[in-house]
């Protein structure tokens, strides 16, 4: 029995259709997932999205309906109501998108928007845990010792700009490798571009014309490489846990763009301490930067992604000046140097598990012998990404998130698929052990 569908006041409250089930969407389709769905997570919440209308499955007519204005929950009072979605928490993939219709308004903020529906238990959502590590659980952030301790490095380190950044983000955005670096543990970010040489549609760094408010702001000056290895070197010498510095946030353009400082803020980094790990989220699309860089002393490259064809790649990041060959060409260089080589896949369902779309990523990873992929859900009002997604790329029939992670693993038994960068010692050939083994074999919708 699918769940039922929940729908919101203009005020954000939620509520339980009596009638209507919910369903979901995977691309253009709206259907009732094969797949049950799961307990909403710890952390994850429900959200509404405005000027989308619920669309829900209707047992009596055996029809899919849009829900109209309706006085359910309110009294005699209508209103037109609002879609709900759920948002997850880390180590969490989504499988299936709500199912809505855009009314009016503008796109939706950028989210990774779940289909949920309520069980008989409470709020339910499509989804699959696709990372068992602990380390990002959102009850280990924004303590109530954080100000405290973001102070106290600021005081340390007066007048540093990549720290100065990292205090917005830590406690503005909330964002959990900025606040790694005030908490002295695991992954902590180096923001150190203000550029890209991508336009990509879900730029949450940048506005773009039509689009909604970015999350966040760039940093607003480039730091020297002298404030940057002072960051990261006190972070990879006294940290704890799976350490490693990364450039590449969100609150930053594209690093490559300065090779040059990142590569010699590495090499001061090197000659203070050979702890843990540095690592670069990058697009790939400058490899003599990339060179640069793995030759000073970096050893681990994630490579964001939403499509191994040039067309649907092209879509999306509209990049200046570059092309997926660039980007192949980095990866390529990242395995003949020996980095640890992530792939952060941007998934939507019913588009990135396309059946041609995965046949075209199996051959990357095996080509390249890609040691990670990292699902990621991608942040997008799903409108916008399907609509740019028709006719481009390799298509065929999607065969669901759940299943297209599946074939990975097969066509590559070394992957590891998680959420989460791996640190140092977590590097190894993967058995498959660590994806819980009932998402182990393909379920079909």
């Amino acid at each position: 029995m699918l769940p039922k569908l929940l729908f919101a006041t203009p005020a954000g409250t939620v509520l339980e259709h009596p009638n209507l089930l919910a369903i979901g969407r995977a691309g253009d389709d709206l259907l009732a997932p094969a797949e049950p769905p799961v307990a909403l997570p710890p952390h994850g919440k429900l959200v509404h999205l405005p000027g989308r209308r619920p669309v829900g499955f209707n047992p009596e007519t055996g029809a899919v309906e849009v829900l109209g204005r309706t006085s359910a929950g309110v009294g005699r009072r209508t209103f037109t109501p609002d879609a709900v979605a759920a948002v997850l928490p880390p180590g969490w993939t989504r499988t299936f998108l709500p199912a809505t219709r855009r009314d009016s308004g503008p796109p939706l903020p950028q989210w990774a928007y779940a289909a949920s529906g309520w069980g008989e238990r409470g709020p339910v959502v499509w989804a699959m845990r696709t990372d068992q590590r602990n380390h990002w659980d959102p009850s280990r952030f924004s303590t109530p010792d954080l100000e405290r301790r973001v102070a106290g490095l600021l005081a340390e380190l007066p007048g540093n700009r990549v720290l100065t950044q990292l205090q917005r983000c830590a406690l503005e955005y909330r964002c959990f490798t900025a606040q790694n670096i005030f908490y002295e543990r695991d992954e902590g970010g180096l923001p150190g571009s203000t550029g890209c040489n991508a336009r990509c549609q879900g730029c949450i760094s940048q506005s773009r014309p039509g689009g909604p408010k970015a999350s966040m702001e760039r940093i607003p000056a480039p730091p020297s490489a002298e404030e940057l290895a002072e960051i990261g070197a006190r972070h990879l010498a006294r940290a704890r846990g799976r350490v490693m510095v990364s450039f590449g946030q969100g609150c930053e353009g594209e690093p490559l763009t300065r090779a040059t400082v990142l590569a010699k803020a590495i090499g001061l980094m090197r000659r203070r301490t050979g702890r843990g790990s540095v690592n670069i989220n990058t697009n790939g699309s400058l490899t003599e930067g990339l060179d640069a860089l793995l030759g000073a002393g970096l050893d681990a490259v994630r490579v964001s992604l939403n499509s191994a064809h040039p067309d649907l790649y092209e879509a999306y990041y509209r990049p200046q000046g570059y092309g997926l060959r660039n980007v192949e060409r980095s990866i390529a260089l990242a395995r003949r140097r020996k980095a640890y080589i992530a792939l952060n896949l941007l998934i939507l369902p019913g588009v990135t598990d396309r059946a041609g779309e995965v046949d075209r990523l199996s051959r990357l990873i095996v080509k390249h012998r890609v040691d990670q992929l990292q699902a990621r859900s991608l942040c997008i009002d799903a409108d916008d990404y399907v609509k740019l997604a028709r006719g481009v790329g390799a298509g065929g029939a999607p065969m669901g998130v759940r299943a297209m992670l599946c074939a990975l693993r097969r066509a590559a038994p070394w992957l590891v698929v998680g959420n989460f960068a791996r640190g140092i010692c977590e590097r190894r050939k993967n058995d498959g052990s660590d994806l819980p083994r009932n998402e182990a074999s393909p379920s079909q919708r």
